[in-house]
C-alpha cells in the first residue's frame, strides 16, 4: 500500500493553479478576437518557444507563476483560430459541447487517478512515444494533410494520449508528492493535457458534425 506523502498537502494548490490558467487561457481566447490575424504566427512560434523552456524546466522541477501565466494567455490566444473554425464551419454548440465532454472526462480520469492504489508511472515511456508519434504525423499532415478519416483516427489516438497523461500526471502527484516548488510545473501540465484533450475531442465532434 502507498502512504500519501506530506507534500501531497500541495495538490490543492496546483488545482487552484490549474483552473485559474484556465481562466486566464480564456480571456486570451477572449482577446484572440480582437487580435490582428499576421500576429497569430508569430504568437505560435513564441508559444513553441516558451514550450521548450517549460520542458527543460521540467529537469529542475520548478517554475515561475509568472511564466505559467504569461504561457497560458498567450496559448488561449493562439487558441482563437481554432475555436473560430468550429465555431463558423459547425456552430458553436459543438465547441460548448466538446468542452463540457472534455471537463467531465477530465474530472472522471482525475478522480480514477487519485482514488487507485496502482502507481500508474509506467504509462511515462509509452506515452511519450505517442506523444512524438503525434507530434511526427501533425508535421506530416502539414505536408500532406490527411483524410477525413485519417484525421478522425488522428484525433481519437490523441484523445487516448492525452487521456493517459490526466491519469499519469494525477497518479503521480499522489504517489510521489508535490512541493511548493512544483505547484506551477503540475499545474501547467494539467492545463496542456485538458487543452490537447479539449482540441482533440472537438476535432472529433467537427468532423462527425460535418459529415451531418
Amino acid at each position: 500500500m502507498y502512504a500519501y506523502s506530506p507534500s501531497n498537502e500541495y495538490m490543492p494548490s496546483v488545482l487552484r493553479t490549474f483552473a485559474l490558467s484556465l481562466g486566464i487561457a480564456f480571456t486570451g481566447t477572449m482577446i484572440g478576437n480582437f487580435i490582428p490575424s499576421y500576429l497569430f504566427l508569430p504568437l505560435a512560434i513564441l508559444e513553441i518557444v516558451l514550450l521548450l523552456i517549460a520542458l527543460f524546466a521540467r529537469r529542475g522541477k520548478s517554475l515561475s507563476y509568472s511564466f505559467l501565466f504569461i504561457f497560458t494567455f498567450i496559448s488561449g490566444i493562439t487558441t482563437f483560430p481554432i475555436v473560430s473554425y468550429y465555431v463558423s464551419t459547425v456552430g458553436g454548440n459543438v465547441v460548448i459541447n466538446a468542452l463540457g465532454t472534455t471537463t467531465v472526462v477530465f474530472a472522471a480520469l482525475a478522480i480514477y487517478a487519485t482514488k487507485t492504489k496502482r502507481d500508474l508511472s509506467f504509462l511515462g515511456g509509452m506515452l511519450f512515444a505517442a506523444l512524438i508519434a503525434l507530434i511526427a504525423i501533425s508535421i506530416f499532415n502539414y505536408f500532406w494533410p490527411l483524410t477525413t478519416t485519417g484525421m478522425l483516427a488522428y484525433s481519437f489516438i490523441g484523445v487516448l494520449v492525452f487521456s493517459g497523461y490526466v491519469l499519469f500526471d494525477f497518479n503521480r502527484m499522489k504517489h510521489y508528492g508535490i512541493t511548493a516548488e512544483q505547484v506551477p510545473l503540475m499545474a501547467l501540465n494539467l492545463y496542456l493535457d485538458f487543452l490537447n484533450l479539449f482540441i482533440s475531442i472537438l476535432r472529433i465532434f467537427g468532423i462527425l458534425a460535418d459529415k451531418d
